[in-house]
């Protein structure tokens, strides 16, 4: 049932993520570059928010009462947002609007009840989302080998049945939104939020819940950690003395990483007292969680790059042929279910066929190891940035010769089938490097810590917006002053979205050789993902 759930979320999810940048150039009037900021920006937030949702539900609530909570604000916030759209004054007698954009701004009060609801829906999508997938994972038994096994491909199924909510969504709702009504665009997702939590409700007694000792939190013990290696920051090793392995508070073995943090087993007074030395489980569980950050910093440029499919990919897709017989244009939004589509074919080849091959080369039961994973998609994020850039470029020379420069609103003659190929490998990258990154961030934390792991691993997409929306702001101002034209001219014609594309590809580059070599010093806490 959970994995029904999450099916709901990502539908409500994409019904509002996939088609904001068109509704905030159109409906609300901003610029190309303002729009992109702002969904970076929502997009951003709603991705570290589940930091703070997985701290409530790992270290005082629950994931299952954090669940409950998080679907009813996600509601809330799915309802505003179509109240938002459905006022009477949001479409004022003297808007002229067209297709591809309006010439006026809706009343600020309405302004601010749409972007209120679209926060509020990003808080609960904040404690939702680490909790759900946390949970799921939960029903499988780890020390049953069958359950352990069917739990090493649960990950590859969360995220193909997710990205059949995403498909249905980028397909259908944005279709809805710009050709019907954007009330019912946004009303669908929160109807499919109410009945995920019913059903979701009806499993109650059937789940298997983790239970809570009276131990501390975990937050807590890894805190103290540091807190206690901070003040014994003077203290050498050598004061650490056969006492200390008597008692078991001595590293008992490896540790040659983070050293300092041993200091944490000594009282600050060197009274030895009980209470006052951190534990080496304390100790390792904080190693463990620190560990995890090169990894997550290194795929930080990955996250910038898969903050554009919605974005400037979408606005590419605005000014091409999108007609299918004689009156039926495509969405620009709805090509993003390519993604979803070659994510949903992709996976079941990747467990049923690549797995089981590469099983019998490595010896390893998962094929290779998770952070091979992760690095393969990487790698092929930035063959997808380099054929959005050959794309672009032939877009702008199209433009060019069919004298459509100066013409923002006139559709170039170039099909935008052309966008598909960048859309598909950015599905397989991320049957690679996203599930890759769920399965690590659960697998490499402290069992009490897993719903914090997830949101780890959706935090790097988080601030990977954020800088996304940086780094747009940057090159806006230095390109578009002086009179110059900036590489996100709202139009596109003349813009240089071509120039960003190459430069992403670059910075990819960089990433995945940071990511290479933080990834072989890593060493697994796991045993069954080495």
């Amino acid at each position: 049932m959970s994995t029904g759930v999450e099916v709901a979320e990502r539908f409500a999810y994409y019904g509002i993520q996939s088609n904001l940048i068109n509704y905030l150039t159109g409906r609300l009037g901003q610029s190309m570059a303002t729009a992109a900021q702002n969904v970076n920006t929502w997009f951003g937030t709603a991705n570290m928010l589940p930091l703070l949702g997985a701290f409530v539900a790992d270290s005082y609530v629950g994931r299952y009462p954090t669940i409950v909570i998080a679907s009813l604000l996600y509601i809330l916030g799915l309802g505003l947002l179509t109240v938002s759209a459905v006022l009477p004054s949001f479409n004022p007698s003297h808007c002229r609007t067209d297709k591809e954009i309006s010439s006026c701004s809706p009343p600020m009060l309405q302004v601010i009840l749409f972007f209120f609801a679209l926060y509020l829906a990003a808080v609960g999508q904040g404690g939702h989302k680490p909790c759900v997938q946390a949970f799921g994972a939960d029903q499988f038994d780890g020390k049953n080998p069958e359950e352990s096994k069917a739990k090493s491909s649960f990950f590859n199924w969360w995220y193909f049945c997710m990205n059949g909510g995403i498909l249905i969504s980028s397909s259908i709702l944005s279709y809805i939104q710009d050709n019907l009504n954007w009330g019912l665009g946004f009303g669908i997702p929160c109807t499919a939020m109410v009945a995920a939590l019913f059903v979701f409700l009806l499993g109650t007694k059937t789940y298997r819940y983790s239970v809570k000792g009276n131990e501390k939190s975990p937050f807590m013990r890894i805190s103290q950690v540091f807190v206690a290696a901070i003040k014994n920051w003077h203290t050498t090793d050598s004061s650490l003395t056969d006492e200390e392995v008597a008692r078991g508070t001595r590293p008992p073995r490896c540790s040659h990483k983070f050293k300092f943090l041993n200091k944490a087993l000594l009282a600050p007074d060197s009274s030895k007292e009980d209470g006052k030395v951190c534990s080496v489980r304390d100790v390792e569980e904080a190693k463990s969680v620190l560990m995890l950050f090169p990894i997550w910093a290194s795929c930080l440029v990955f996250a910038i790059v898969i903050a554009q499919p919605p974005t400037f990919f979408t606005k590419q897709g605005v000014t091409m042929d999108r007609s299918i017989g004689s009156g039926f244009k495509v969405p620009a939004a709805s090509l993003q279910c390519f993604i979803s589509l070659s994510i949903l074919l992709f996976v079941p080849v990747y467990d049923r066929i690549l797995v089981p091959i590469a099983r019998g080369l490595t010896r390893k039961p998962s094929g290779i190891t998770m952070l091979q994973r992760i690095g393969t998609g990487m790698f092929l994020s930035i063959i997808a940035m380099v054929f959005a850039a050959l794309v672009e470029v032939q877009r702008l020379k199209t433009a060019e010769q069919y004298g459509l420069v100066d013409m923002p609103n006139a559709t170039i003659p170039m099909a935008v089938w052309w966008l598909i190929p960048q859309y598909v490998i950015f599905g397989v990258a991320q049957v690679f490097t996203m599930v890759g990154l769920q399965e690590f961030f659960y697998d490499e934390v402290p069992n009490e810590l897993r719903s914090v792991g997830l949101s780890l691993y959706l935090s790097i997409f988080g601030l990977g917006s954020f800088l996304s929306s940086f780094l747009i702001s940057v090159i806006n101002k230095t390109t578009g002053g002086d009179g110059q034209t900036s590489w996100f001219n709202d139009n596109l014609n003349l813009a240089h979205l071509d120039y960003f594309y190459w430069l992403l590809a670059g910075l990819s580059t960089v990433g995945l050789a940071t990511y290479l070599y933080s990834a072989r010093s890593y060493i697994y806490n796991s045993t069954s993902a080495a």
